[in-house]
């Protein structure tokens, strides 16, 4: 029976894989969107984990100030909380790289080896150094995962469930952090560092058996694998089959990046308008969505809570409140983005977030000079509690999805990877400089900074980010192209 079962997935899996070659008019064995989500599922898990890595500190610190083998001291204890963060920036520029050589696909397949090394080396520790070099090595595939998994999703998606498939990404994030929180409060350090390092081995094997990405094959040359993966990915749809055929036609048009040798031949393809202005819209919402102060919540919620609400708070109800949140705000955005849109949804994160950020810094800084005030604790509570949840739905998703849909094919995984790269630096830079504006601004004149970032953020949003919901890549990337023509059409005529 168990002989019978196996050889019965194998065939089922080769068919999944083979059917839309057998015969173009035989109806699919499985529908395009369950293969779509299979595709996402693998990138997905590793997006959990990489949840996982941010949130791990939190309940890695407190055990092991508590009772350990391993003793630390304070500044010990910072290393360990941001090793992680330090080589994130330079993970997605390895990253970018190798999105462009060697695949979308290929990439998150190499990151699994090292993600399930640096959890092994957490889980067998027997000093600091080990704990570090894991942290180091976890956080280092963050980076990678930054620049290769909103290009994947997106390229392997169909533009009615490409939304909802990269606000998957946001969804992950949030869940790994919630997840490391929840087993860490009941579980032993050592044994949320095994049950983490389970989810690249699960990646490792979906990964077995889904397709690279067909815009990448079809950038190598490869022709009958980018047809042949497009087609498991989107089925044989009138849709697909012109998605599929302008695809391969642009590609056929565009000079291979094998041939095009030189620096000067590599810079050309940069500074054109279709690469160009997504960078910048991309770039700036994203150092914003950082800016707008999540992280700061995220690594500092116990000491933000007390400044905040006051001094009874218990840690860990305070970091799984956040975290529930999150999680919840997240599902939320995958719905949203699947039927609103990418604009409506960032201009109403947007000013929700504002509004939410400034009644909490103007009620902490009220609360200062009157004490006595009726409204306690309730408004900013309430205030926090709306801060996360219109910043989790909207500004957090947004930047992530949208990397897998603005950019030409032919740049994309160079622009992935210089957004990945600015997102993880100010990541980075809001993590450390969050104590200190605390310390020097207080909470309040924090929160203050935060709402000023997030409301320039929203005026910016409302001029210049595109709506991409329901549009095929291509159109897209002919949008920017189209704008690109209409200005230089109106300085030649004004000459």
């Amino acid at each position: 029976m168990k002989k019978w079962k196996c050889d019965f997935l194998g065939t089922y899996l080769k068919r999944l894989w083979n059917d839309d070659l057998v015969n173009s008019n035989q109806k699919n064995d499985c529908s395009p969107i369950l293969k779509q989500t299979l595709v996402a599922l693998a990138p997905l898990l590793l997006t959990i984990c990489s949840g996982m890595t941010s949130g791990y500190s939190a309940i890695l610190l407190p055990q092991l100030k508590m009772n350990s083998t391993i003793n630390i001291n304070d500044e010990e204890a910072s290393w360990i909380a941001s090793m992680a963060a330090l080589p994130m920036a330079i993970g997605s520029v390895v990253g970018g790289f190798l999105v462009e050589k060697t695949g979308r696909r290929a990439t998150h397949a190499i990151s699994c080896m090292p993600t399930l090394i640096g959890w092994l080396l957490i889980y067998f520790a027997s000093n600091i150094e080990m704990i570090l070099a894991g942290r180091f090595v976890t956080g280092f595939c963050v980076g990678l995962l930054g620049s290769a998994t909103g290009v994947y999703i997106g390229e392997t998606s169909e533009p009615a469930f490409r939304g909802f498939l990269l606000a998957g990404i946001s969804f992950s994030i949030a869940f790994g952090l919630f997840l490391s929180h929840l087993l860490g409060t009941f579980l032993h350090w050592r044994t949320t560092a095994l049950i983490s390092s389970l989810l690249p081995i699960a990646s490792q094997l979906i990964l077995l058996f889904v397709p690279e990405s067909p815009s990448f094959l079809a950038k190598k040359q490869d022709q009958e694998k980018a047809e042949k993966s497009f087609y498991w990915c989107r089925g044989h749809t009138e849709q697909a089959k012109k998605e599929l055929t302008i695809m391969l036609e642009r590609q056929k048009q565009q000079v291979p990046t094998s041939q095009a040798t030189s620096i000067r031949d590599r810079i050309d393809e940069l500074l054109v308008p279709e690469f160009l202005k997504p960078l910048g819209i991309i770039v700036v919402f994203i150092v914003a969505n950082q800016w707008a102060g999540i992280n700061a919540i995220t690594f500092y919620t116990v000491t933000i809570m007390k400044k905040t609400i006051g001094e009874g708070v218990n840690e860990y109800v305070a970091m799984l409140t956040v975290d529930t949140i999150r999680v919840l705000m997240s599902i939320l955005a995958c719905i949203l983005l699947r039927r609103l849109g990418r604009r409506p949804l960032a201009i109403v994160s947007g000013i929700g977030t504002s509004l939410a950020l400034i009644s909490l810094s103007a009620s902490i800084y009220l609360a200062k000079f009157y004490p006595n005030l009726t409204f306690g604790t309730y408004i900013p509570m309430t205030s926090l509690v709306a801060y996360i949840a219109f910043v989790s739905v909207g500004f957090v998703p947004l930047p992530w999805a949208m990397i897998g849909e603005v950019f030409p094919m032919k740049t994309r995984s160079i622009g992935s990877g210089i957004s990945s790269f600015m997102a993880f630096t100010a990541f980075f830079t809001v993590v450390k400089t969050s104590p200190g504006m605390l310390a020097e601004l207080g909470t309040s004149g924090t929160f203050l900074t935060y709402s000023v970032v997030a409301t320039v953020a929203t005026v910016f949003v409302c001029f210049y980010l595109p709506e991409t919901k329901g549009k095929a890549l291509h159109e897209i990337e002919d949008k920017f192209k189209d704008k690109a023509l209409k200005t230089a059409k109106v300085k030649h005529d004004n000459h």
